[in-house]
């Protein structure tokens, strides 16, 4: 049974694709069913009752009446599911508990309908297409929610990755790796971790899961006659997007914008829209069919387009007329974990984000392909332009690094001087430690200022003393 402290912390961690909050029992008791229904057809969760949006625990009442409408609503659920609902103290407050396991008999059904989590939402299956699909991820269970055997957490799991998701996600930092493992339901009934979880979280995922890499490619052309690059990316899949991120950016136009006056903080301006490439990646990384051994995701990259194919094409949920209007992932867990580092935004809107940013960069709308292999194609922008915009990009930067660098080096210059007025003795090293630069740097400016006539050294290095000389 779930303590109060294993409320606490899953609070802590906040809604998810196995966790959700209500303020409230809602006066139409039916949609806490709907989301019980939902965590049976997917992984299972818990529902709280008594959690604001902030992941504030206010505590809530509920009578023998509200209980008994909750257990009645919940009864409708066909088959039978087993599971009520627990008062719980939490320091000062009381809160409803509702645990759903994973259901064993999928598909469940609430008033004619299924329901299904998709990261950290509920959605309604409404198509004979969605229902299908359904019908044959529940078949052979999803991918990532199958066990993996063989990984061992305590040595297999890459705890660095696990760290900076822990920052991501804004979870405590004194929360146990376990009761993380618990909280997001990385584990199965008997404590295997599964595939979406080595996946995400895994050293080498590869001994485990073939073909869970990116491959990048650049062409030299337009066609596929001769490879410039060839680049395999393995690792967790947080990684897998970092380096494929990194290796576009080595091989695109980037300029820069200085924002404000001088030496502000500079915004990068990729010739495709770095938000539509972090999109188009995490969507193959999320919805790949990881069943498919025989290929890989790949980002192929030519003199006019950038490709992003994974394996597996739409999937039969979303029909022709839906798509880019709502989403639905063959890994909800792997989806889950990337919408908790923020990386997913809304449901379903990332198709949309993608062609509105590809119209405001003034590049042509996005090409899919949507069988077989999933693809989306980027135009890149003419070949003239892009020297253009690297020639002008190059003047301004180096036009900028040289007025940063005479600013920066006029207020070191300055600092130094102000030292020594207050503090003749005072070393070089002391100087350093002082402004938080290194020696090398200040000695440098000390050198400029010995030359331009500012300040000469009185007596040895040890022992002696600085003197400011007057201006005529």
């Amino acid at each position: 049974m779930i303590t109060a402290e294993d409320i606490k912390l899953l609070v802590a961690s906040g809604e998810g694709y196995n966790a959700e909050f209500k303020v409230s029992v809602p006066s139409k008791v039916k949609e806490l069913s709907e989301e019980i229904c939902a965590f049976a057809n997917a992984a299972g969760g818990v529902l709280v009752i008594g959690v604001n949006d902030a992941n504030e625990i206010k505590g809530v009442e509920i009578d023998n009446a509200k209980r008994s409408a909750i257990q009645n609503s919940i009864g409708e659920i066909t088959p039978a599911l087993h599971c009520s609902v627990e008062m719980v103290r939490v320091d000062d407050k009381t809160v409803g508990v509702i645990e759903v396991p994973s259901g064993l008999k999928k598909p469940y059904v609430l008033s004619g309908a299924i329901y299904v989590r998709i990261g950290p939402n509920t959605q309604k299956l409404t198509t004979a297409e969605q229902m299908r699909d359904f019908f044959q991820q529940a078949e052979k269970i999803y991918f990532d929610e199958a066990p993996c055997i063989g990984f061992i957490p305590s040595s297999d799991v890459d705890f660095d990755i696990l760290s900076h998701f822990r920052a991501e996600a804004h979870l405590s930092t004194i929360m146990p790796n376990e009761q993380i493992f618990t909280n997001l339901k990385l584990y199965n009934d008997e404590h295997q971790f599964k595939n979406g979880s080595v996946l995400f979280f895994g050293k080498e995922p590869q001994q485990f899961i073939e073909k869970a890499i990116v491959r990048c490619i650049a062409f030299q052309g337009v066609d596929k006659r001769f490879i410039a690059d060839d680049q395999p990316f393995g690792g967790p899949l947080y990684l897998q997007f970092t380096k494929a991120m990194q290796w576009l950016r080595s091989k695109l136009s980037v300029r820069y914008d200085i924002e404000g006056q001088g030496a502000g903080p500079r915004k990068e301006i990729w010739e495709i829209p770095e938000t539509v490439l972090k999109e188009a990646i995490i969507n193959s990384l999320s919805h790949r069919d990881y069943y498919d051994k025989g290929a890989v995701i790949a980002i192929e990259l030519y003199d006019d387009r950038v490709e992003i194919s994974n394996p597996g094409g739409l999937v039969s949920a979303i029909p022709e007329s839906e798509f880019g209007k709502r989403s639905h992932s063959r890994n909800p867990l792997i989806f889950g974990l990337f919408a908790r580092m923020h990386l997913v935004e809304q449901i379903g809107s990332g198709i949309g984000r993608i062609k509105d940013l590809m119209k405001e960069a003034g590049l042509p709308e996005p090409d899919f392909q949507k069988e077989g292999m999933f693809s989306i194609i980027l135009r890149r922008p003419p070949k003239a332009t892009q020297k253009t915009t690297q020639k002008t990009t190059q003047k301004t930067t180096q036009k900028t690094t040289q007025k940063t660098t005479q600013k920066t080096t006029q207020k070191t210059t300055q600092k130094i001087l102000e030292l020594i007025m207050e503090q003749n003795e005072i070393t070089t090293a002391e100087i350093a430690e002082t402004l938080g630069l290194s020696r090398s740097a200040i000695a440098k400016s000390i050198a400029w200022l010995k030359q331009n006539g500012k300040i000469k050294r009185i007596g040895p290095d040890k022992g002696g003393h600085w003197q400011v000389i007057p201006k005529n």
